[in-house]
């Protein structure tokens, strides 16, 4: 299956000089969700994973379904003032700015292995901070999962000697 032909570019969304992948269309099409969520399982089901670490929102959607699939627990990692219990916090730069990401400080134990799952690799700021918050809880990364990488953000030079699966690619894209 073609995933490019679920995937809508928008230009100048969230702000001039971005083209944003909306992935709304995989979601709205069950044929195609299926397929997304079996390929990455596909991928992970023998990393010794236990559970799956997603960012909100869109990753949610994605890992919720693969957690499901795989029979492992998720994690999400959640923007400020989201999460109801004590919080580890890591902040990282985007493409476009900064943010901050939060998980509950014992959401993974010591030596777990753990699934990073996000819809899209672009400057690796995300994926990073993920890991970050992972391995402070002593936890271990099976793997990153994502459905699209643009490649020309260069996203997986921050993941450097970690495994690392996208299911489509975008060579160059500027509005």
């Amino acid at each position: 299956m073609d995933l490019n032909e679920y995937v809508r570019s928008i230009p100048d969304f969230p702000q001039p000089g971005i083209v944003f992948k909306d992935i709304t269309p995989i979601l709205g099409n069950p044929r195609a969700f299926k397929y997304t969520v079996d390929s990455l399982a596909d991928r992970f089901e023998s990393s010794g994973a236990t559970k799956v670490c997603a960012a909100e929102a869109r990753g949610f959607m994605f890992a919720a379904a693969l957690a499901y699939r795989l029979d492992w627990g998720i994690v999400p990692i959640r923007k400020p003032g989201k999460l109801p219990w004590k919080t580890i916090s890591q902040s990282y730069q985007l493409e476009y700015g900064e943010a901050i990401l939060l998980m509950h400080q014992d959401a993974v134990k010591p030596g777990e292995k753990v699934l990073l799952v996000d819809d899209l690799l672009a400057t690796g700021g995300t994926a990073e901070s993920m890991v970050k918050l992972v391995e402070r809880l002593g936890g271990e990364i099976a793997g990153l999962g994502f459905v699209i990488e643009l490649d020309f953000l260069h996203g997986r030079d921050m993941l450097r000697g970690r495994r690392v699966e996208s299911l489509m690619h975008v060579a160059g894209e500027r509005p």
